[in-house]
């Protein structure tokens, strides 16, 4: 079956207890990977306050799942969503190579920063016993 990369960003009822927006986030989730989805990178972004008012609400908790699943299981994944009252907003969509592939630099990036710091902080140190 053929597989595709989505993202999804959720935004969930912000008034709700941090217990179950993580009792939502889990069932959200769970819903993936029981579909024969695999869930690749979830970013929690936490309360933000909206551009603009939803049903008299200002903030909302966002939450971005990016996974891996076969197209047919998007419909039934936003049918989930569309039912569930603490979802307040929601979108997925497909990724393409371009995407994928700035998500994966973007991803490495993070890690290089501390590598590189170490270095830095390595290089000084030495120059600094050379001076001496």
């Amino acid at each position: 079956m053929a597989t595709r990369h989505y993202e999804s960003v959720v935004i969930l009822n912000a008034t709700l207890e941090d217990p179950q927006i993580e009792e939502i986030i889990t069932s959200i989730h769970h819903h993936i990977k029981t579909n024969g989805g695999e869930i690749t990178d979830v970013e929690n972004w936490g309360r933000k306050r909206l551009a603009y008012a939803i049903n008299n609400a200002k903030s909302g908790y966002y939450l971005i799942t990016r996974f891996i699943a076969a197209p047919s299981m998007i419909s039934e994944f936003e049918r989930s969503l569309k039912l569930d009252e603490n979802v307040i907003r929601y979108l997925t969509i497909s990724l393409d190579k371009k995407a994928i592939e700035y998500l994966k630099n973007a991803a490495n990036k993070k890690e290089e920063p501390a590598s590189e710091q170490g270095t830095e902080v390595l290089e000084k140190s030495t120059l600094e016993s050379v001076k001496e």
